[in-house]
């Protein structure tokens, strides 16, 4: 049997920069750039403005994601960092992570959730879609890229 474990992390441990790390190689690789290239400072996801957590899978780390504060919207949470180690895809971890950090965003006094995804990751605009967040209006750094696509939803 699998065990899942998810815990709250600081962005900036040794285990969240790893996972990081991989997540933006993964991105480069399918957007053909240096991953993801929005400003973020590791306080942002120190709570009660944020929050990161990592999911180990038998005591091995496996995925991450987090929420920050919208500058321009404190009772909105922006989703960043999601990301699950292809070895682990396809244990639930991605949704899992997702309502943990609903949950986290919801405890801190958000209202609702927002996140920026493109094109070039149809398993997480399924993810989401599958998870009740719609369509919105893009917002955030790639704002105006074809290949974007801002998802959002109430908490």
């Amino acid at each position: 049997m699998t065990e899942i474990d998810i815990r709250p992390t600081r962005y900036g441990s040794r285990v969240a920069s790893a996972l990081t790390a991989a997540a933006l190689a993964d991105l480069g690789e399918r957007y053909g750039s240096d991953g993801d290239s929005t400003p973020i400072e590791p306080g942002e996801f120190d709570p009660p403005a944020g929050a990161f957590f990592v999911a180990y899978v038998d005591g091995s780390p496996a995925a991450c994601g987090g929420f920050r504060t919208f500058a321009e919207d404190e009772t909105t949470a922006e989703l960043k960092r999601m990301y699950v180690a292809p070895q682990y895809r396809g244990l639930g971890l991605a949704k899992a992570l997702l309502r943990a950090t609903e949950d986290a965003a919801r405890a801190a006094g958000r209202k609702r959730v927002w996140l920026e995804t493109g094109t070039a990751q149809p398993e997480a605009i399924g993810l989401y879609e599958r998870c009740g967040y719609v369509r919105i209006e893009d917002f955030g750094h790639y704002k105006g890229y074809e290949s974007v696509r801002s998802y959002g939803r109430d908490l």
